[in-house]
């Protein structure tokens, strides 16, 4: 058994690097004056923004948000009036969201700006080829991580 000195640091990397740029994230949504947007709120509007009127199960796993996080996040959302949750007429038990249009427009541009800087942030003095070397390594990590079975 290795000793806590020995052990790879990546894990702790990454955890360090999700709270330091939601912080960030944060102080530039309220920059842009978009105060009520959450992370969780940003991270399911980008997936719909990407590809509209999609299943539950998979705007799950498009933002790796856990089923009872995105089930009350959608609700709040719908209170909102940015969601809307439709039943699929030849599966009632198949539930889709679609994104409806408050407003959304000059969200989507604000929320792309703010994602452009960040991924400026993130990869100052890196080369193209490095990025996406280290975005390969990324998604074999993401890949592993999602095989692990919560059920044992």
């Amino acid at each position: 058994m290795s000793t806590l000195k020995e052990q790879r640091k990546a894990g702790f990397l990454i955890s360090q690097i999700q709270q330091i740029s939601n912080r960030i994230f944060n102080k530039k949504l309220k920059e842009n004056e978009i105060y009520d947007i959450t992370a969780s709120k940003g991270r399911i509007m980008f997936s719909l923004w990407k590809k509209d009127n999609i299943t539950l199960n998979e705007l799950a796993q498009r933002t790796s948000l856990s089923k009872s996080n995105l089930s009350m996040t959608l609700d709040k959302m719908e209170k909102e009036g940015r969601i809307l949750r439709v039943n699929t007429p030849n599966n009632r038990r198949e539930i889709r969201i679609k994104l409806l249009d408050r407003g959304l427009d000059d969200l989507n541009k604000k929320y792309l700006k703010m994602s452009n800087e960040m991924n400026e942030l993130f990869f100052q003095g890196f080369a193209e080829k490095d990025i996406e070397s280290f975005e390969e390594y990324l998604e074999k990590v993401l890949k592993n991580i999602k095989n692990y079975n919560f059920k044992k």
